[in-house]
């Protein structure tokens, strides 16, 4: 997030698209709720009528994967009225005569046709949102699961530049984070393409300070994204792999494509805190401690980086997972002698000067956004106060392309996947808890009463939910929050595991992010 939690009581404008921010991130969204009883206009762009929609200005129900339709005639709208914010744009952009050309084709009246929301909506959620100076705008894997996540993410961009709502407390572009410590994983360098800090492998100068601190050779070539590694394990380009706290078997799309291969590996790895089902492939299974059973912090998604104590000591041959590590590193020969996760914190902060004036110390009893670049420096509430970093930043040049799969006679429904509020990721942790298991037993799809009708599915009925990658039962959910022709999955029940139906072919050009969102289907009775 550019900007801070706490802030968003301050929005006069919420725009919150592609993310079910009541289910998915209820703290956040009770501060949005509190925000809407101060008098804040929320503007929800979702397929679906989720739960913010109660609290909702305006409800723009676009057909899934025309993100960059709406958010692009939004532009077109907020131009023409005049309320662009000249200032900002002659201050902090460049581009932007290219971009006002290329943003007079998306009409409301085109943006219409391309995502079913009436023109009339189109025009009136740009006036609302571009008329503000005090606007957020909030997404989450709504926006980035497409074959043109990019795309969406450079169009939400380009609706802040054009009103300057950016660099201010109660602004920005504030991405939720979808699991507790993804954040921090990405800030310590878990992407195949940059070291901790996002400073990028092909960069001689960046690449040889790491390795002058860790005293050895680096690879100029960014690695593989996870959606790739299945691909390449078939086509034996890939013969072991070490799997840490993830699931590919349930969490990669066409699960039966990647089950295949992470069967067909020479060697397996598998670190987890549970047995999980690519854990029940590996040859080797590292047993690791949970977060209350280790030292050391984690890293929210309002960037602040939080201390974790250990509370109790991890059950049987379970071991930190920094000890596991350095332990392997050294049987491989490369010695990782760190005692404690605070002496990978300090070698962290050294590297990277966003993080060079925290310390264990600081954060004892309160967390610290980054970037703190000195160890008097409070910390960084919101982002780009002083202008960008690199100077001026372009208007993107956004065009609308259709998503990857579209319907067809064969497969005439749209599936898009998505999470419910007591169930997290594909139910490692949430699957094995009683209460909750009760509460909600199993899997089911929603479809709208009038397909429901047509197909003469009964609510509670099964239903065989068919794609181009495999077939799924589930139980039927007759729900008005759908429209005609879309129907929606939750991704977490292991009896029906939805990602046996995505696609693992249509993938982001540039973060090769799965098309999740979505996905043909056809629908059988049983």
């Amino acid at each position: 997030m550019t900007n801070s939690i706490k802030e968003i009581e301050k929005n006069e404008v919420i725009f919150i698209i592609g993310s079910n921010t009541k289910e998915t991130h209820p703290v956040i969204a009770n501060f949005m709720v509190r925000a809407h009883r101060k008098g804040a206009k929320i503007i929800v762009a979702d397929p679906r009528k989720i739960s913010m929609c109660r609290f909702a200005y305006i409800w723009l129900n676009h057909r899934p994967g025309t993100d960059v339709a709406l958010l692009n005639s939004m532009a077109h709208v907020i131009i023409k009225e005049g309320l662009l914010n000249k200032e900002f744009i002659e201050s902090n952009t460049t581009n932007f005569e290219d971009f006002k050309k290329h943003i007079e084709q998306y009409t409301p009246e085109i943006g219409e046709k391309i995502t079913g929301v009436s023109k009339e909506k189109i025009i009136r959620a740009a006036i609302t949102y571009g008329s503000s100076r005090q606007a957020a705008i909030y997404f989450t894997m709504g926006i980035t699961q497409h074959s043109h996540g990019t795309e969406n993410v450079n169009a939400i961009s380009n609706l802040v530049l054009l009103t300057g709502n950016i660099g201010r407390e109660g602004t920005g572009i504030n991405p939720l984070r979808g699991q507790n410590n993804v954040q921090g994983a990405c800030d310590a360098g878990c992407l195949p393409n940059v070291y901790p800090g996002y400073q990028r492998v092909d960069i001689p100068a960046i690449r040889q300070k790491f390795e002058s601190s860790w005293g050895v050779k680096l690879s100029p070539e960014p690695g593989l994204y996870a959606t790739e590694i299945s691909e390449a394990i078939l086509k034996n380009k890939i013969k072991a792999v070490y799997v840490m706290g993830e699931n590919p078997v349930l969490s990669d799309p066409n699960v039966s494509h990647s089950r295949k291969a992470f069967q067909s590996l020479e060697f397996l790895i598998v670190q987890d805190i549970f047995l999980t089902e690519t854990a029940q492939l590996a040859h080797v299974v590292f047993p690791a401690a949970c977060f209350a059973e280790k030292e050391g912090t984690f890293t929210n998604t309002e960037r602040r980086i939080q201390l974790v104590r250990k509370a109790l000591n991890p059950p049987g041959e379970a071991k930190e997972d920094s000890w596991i590590i350095c332990a392997l590193a050294g049987k491989m020969g490369y010695p990782m002698s760190y005692s404690t996760a605070e002496e990978i914190f300090e070698e962290l902060a050294s590297l990277w000067p966003a993080l060079e004036g925290i310390t264990y110390n600081r954060i004892k009893e309160k967390g610290i956004q980054w970037p703190c670049p000195t160890k008097d420096h409070p910390g960084t509430t919101y982002l780009y106060k002083g202008g960008f970093p690199r100077g001026k930043v372009p208007f993107m040049i956004v065009k609308y392309e259709p998503p990857y799969e579209t319907v067809n006679n064969d497969y005439p429904f749209i599936l898009t996947t998505g999470r419910v509020l007591h169930k997290y990721h594909f139910g490692s942790m949430t699957g094995k808890v009683k209460a909750i298991n009760i509460y909600d037993p199993g899997t089911y799809a929603e479809i709208s009463p009038e397909d429901a009708e047509r197909l003469a599915i009964k609510e509670g009925d099964s239903i065989k939910i068919i794609s181009p990658r495999g077939s799924i039962i589930t139980e039927a959910r007759i729900a008005e929050r759908v429209k005609r022709g879309e129907i929606f999955m939750p991704i977490h029940y292991i009896n029906a595991p939805v990602n046996v139906l995505t696609n693992n072919i249509a993938l982001d050009k540039h973060a090769k992010t799965p098309e999740y969102k979505v996905c043909a289907v056809r629908i059988e009775k049983i």
